[in-house]
């Protein structure tokens, strides 16, 4: 079967090795995992590029064609490039060596276009080899060409709106699947309806707040996105429980409501009627939770400054 890897952005490390590895299982369930520090090697039938495309920090992504004891190439590792005009060798170094870079990058070009017809092209080449380093293991693999990823535009956003990467990799985390339908009770400036969206997740989201919906309505516009926008409070969430797959939400607090009523008593409402056995990621202010003692499958900590951490959970 063949072996992927993913070399992670160390912003959110946990989050972006959780991320990565719940795509891969909701793609293939049969698929195995290796983590050796940001890199993130996964063994399945699902091609590394399905699972790069829908992932949020993912830096660099290909298959691997070999575990290696050192740097000995032969003829039989470049069938890769037997349809390819050009090419381009990257080292990424995930070890506590110090290499020479460059100069590996050119002795590796000079001895690939030996066994290849393919030249040298450092810009868009329509094959990337790579050679990986780490501490325990190296790996020889290449990525071919693909689509930059096409992000979500906002014709009008708001200073406090929910991140957009942390919104995605909130949506992978639990798991949710094209075709299905997330449901965001606070949906504010749109954020995960929009990057749900951009991952062929069809979206549902609900505000209290006559304003935040039409800029929503806007923000879809903009992209030609045709989730559906209720301008109704969170508990309407009740009556649609067999309209959406799960939830995804970012609780309003200080600046970010309105409401009269407080974060704390939303929180508590909102949780006692979140309709059984349905995938949920929400965020909320970390004291908040604790206060309420809110449990799930994972948590996670993001810290904004000294006097605000949030936290997701995954449940």
């Amino acid at each position: 079967m063949p072996e992927s890897f993913f070399v992670l952005s160390k912003e959110y490390l946990e989050i972006a090795i959780d991320e990565v590895i719940t795509i891969a299982k909701t793609f293939d369930r049969f698929s195995k995992i290796k983590i050796i520090s940001n890199l993130v090697i996964i063994q399945s039938k699902t091609n590394w590029y399905e699972i790069s495309k829908k992932a949020t920090f993912v830096k660099t992504s290909g298959q691997i064609l070999r575990k290696m004891s050192g740097l000995f190439l032969d003829e039989g590792n470049f069938e890769i490039l037997k349809n390819a005009k050009t090419f381009v060798c990257r080292i990424i170094n995930l070890s506590s060596n110090q290499f020479d870079i460059p100069e590996l990058e050119n002795s590796m070009g000079d001895m690939i276009s030996k066994f290849s017809n393919a030249k040298v092209k450092l810009e868009n080449p329509d094959i990337t080899v790579y050679l990986i380093f780490t501490n325990k293991e190296n790996f020889f693999g290449f990525s071919k060409i693909t689509k930059e990823k096409k992000r979500p535009k906002k014709a009008i956003s708001q200073p406090h709106e929910l991140d957009w990467k942390l919104t995605r990799a909130m949506i992978n985390l639990v798991g949710l699947k094209k075709g299905e339908t997330v449901c965001d009770p606070f949906c504010g400036t749109g954020t995960t309806l929009l990057e749900a969206e951009s991952m062929g997740i069809h979206g549902i989201g609900l505000d209290f707040d006559e304003k935040m919906v039409e800029i929503t309505k806007k923000n879809l516009k903009e992209n030609g996105y045709k989730s559906r926008v209720i301008h109704s409070d969170f508990q309407e969430i009740k009556n649609m429980a067999d309209e959406f797959d799960g939830i995804v939400t970012d609780f309003p607090y200080g600046k970010n409501t309105k409401t009269s009523e407080k974060p704390e008593e939303i929180i508590k409402k909102f949780v006692t009627i979140v309709p059984k056995r349905k995938k949920m990621a929400i965020m909320y202010k970390k004291e908040l939770g604790d206060k309420l003692k809110l449990k799930g499958l994972k948590k996670y900590q993001i810290y904004r400054h000294k006097s605000l951490t949030r936290t997701i959970l995954i449940k």
